[in-house]
C-alpha cells in the first residue's frame, strides 16, 4: 500500500539525543514533552547506544523541553547533548515506517504499525499502534518482557489490574484483550495518557481500558481501585525501588507485580528493594540487556 505524504503547515525540526540503553525511557519521556512523534533506533548492533529522536514544529516549548532534559540527565546520571536538524515531514515519517514492521511477543501477542496493511494472526492477539508513537511498540525488550510474563501468570485470571506508567498503553491492551478484563492506566504524562486512550479506542478496547493522568502511586484513581492482583510498572529502575513500599501495600494477598524497565545488571538493587517488602520472586526473564521480573505477594 502507498501512503500519501503528509503535509505539515509549519517548518519542522527533528532532535535528538544518543544515549546508553538504561537511559531510553527517560530522555523518551523528555522529547515527547514538545514532540508529537518519537522514534528510538539502535545505533549499533551490540545496543549499546540509542538514538531517540522527536519532531517537534520549530522552536515549539522550548523552556519546557529544556527542564525535560535537565530531569533526565539528573534521573539517569547521562548528560547526552541535543542534536537538532531541520526535517521534512515526509522523509522522517518514511524512516519511521521502515523501522517499525510488525512485531511478535511470547506465544500470544502481534504488534501492528497502523501504515502496515490489515491483517492479523489467528494464533495471535494482534493490537495495532499508530507507528510514529514508537515508544511501547513491542520491540523494546523491556516491553517484550512484560508481555511474556503477563502471559505466564494469566491462568490466574486476575480481576484488579493496574497498569503504572501506562506509556502507549501497549500492557494495559494486551491485559484487557487476553483476560477480559478491565484494565486502570496511569501515566504522569499527559501526552501517554492522550495516546492510551487512543489506542484503546483504535483497537475496540475503551470499554475495558481507563486511562488517568497522575504522579505514581498518589493518583486519586489508584487510590480509589486499589488493593490489586496485577500490577505493571514498566518504569526505571530508581523509581521501582523507591516504589517498592508502595507497592507492597497496594497488592492484594496472592497478587502479582510484573516489574520491568531495568538492566539486567539492576536487577539485584530491585528485588533487594522489594524483598524487604515481602515480595517474593516467582521468575526472572531476560530480553536481551533488560530483565522482567514476576513478583508476588505471599498469601495471608
Amino acid at each position: 500500500m502507498t501512503l500519501p505524504p503528509r503535509r505539515h503547515a509549519t517548518e519542522l525540526e527533528t532532535i535528538a539525543v544518543t544515549v546508553p540503553p538504561e537511559a531510553v525511557e527517560a530522555y523518551e519521556n523528555a522529547l515527547s514533552i514538545v514532540c508529537a512523534t518519537i522514534g528510538i533506533f539502535e545505533v549499533d548492533d551490540a545496543q549499546t547506544a540509542w538514538r531517540v529522536e522527536g519532531v517537534r514544529d520549530l522552536g515549539n516549548g522550548e523552556d519546557e523541553l529544556r527542564t525535560a532534559l535537565v530531569l533526565a540527565a539528573a534521573l539517569t546520571g547521562v548528560d547526552a547533548p541535543l542534536e537538532r536538524t531541520p526535517t521534512e515531514s515526509e522523509g522522517w515519517l518514511a524512516r519511521t515506517y521502515e523501522a517499525f514492521p510488525e512485531q511478535t511477543a511470547g506465544r500470544r501477542f502481534a504488534i501492528r504499525g497502523t501504515h502496515l496493511e490489515p491483517g492479523a494472526n489467528p494464533q495471535r492477539i494482534t493490537l495495532v499502534l499508530d507507528a510514529g508513537v514508537a515508544f511501547g511498540s513491542g520491540e523494546h525488550g523491556s516491553t517484550r518482557g512484560c508481555l511474556r510474563a503477563l502471559e505466564m501468570i494469566a491462568h490466574r485470571r486476575p480481576h484488579r489490574i493496574l497498569d503504572l506508567g501506562c506509556g502507549s498503553g501497549i500492557l494495559a491492551m494486551a491485559a484487557a484483550a487476553l483476560l477480559k478484563r478491565p484494565v486502570l492506566a496511569t501515566d504522569i504524562d499527559p501526552w501517554s495518557v492522550r495516546v492510551t486512550r487512543r489506542n484503546a479506542r483504535m483497537n475496540g478496547l475503551s470499554n475495558l481500558v481507563s486511562c488517568h493522568l497522575g504522579n505514581g502511586w498518589s493518583t486519586p484513581a489508584i487510590r480509589r481501585h486499589a488493593p490489586y492482583d496485577l500490577v505493571f510498572a514498566n518504569i526505571l529502575a530508581r523509581p521501582l525501588c523507591s516504589m517498592a513500599a508502595d507497592l507492597a501495600h497496594n497488592l492484594l494477598p496472592g497478587g502479582t507485580a510484573i516489574l520491568a524497565g531495568l538492566l539486567d545488571t539492576q536487577v539485584r538493587m530491585v528485588l533487594s528493594a522489594h524483598r524487604r517488602q515481602g515480595l517474593v520472586l516467582e521468575r526472572r526473564l531476560r530480553e536481551g540487556d533488560w530483565a522482567t521480573l514476576i513478583l508476588r505477594k505471599p498469601d495471608a
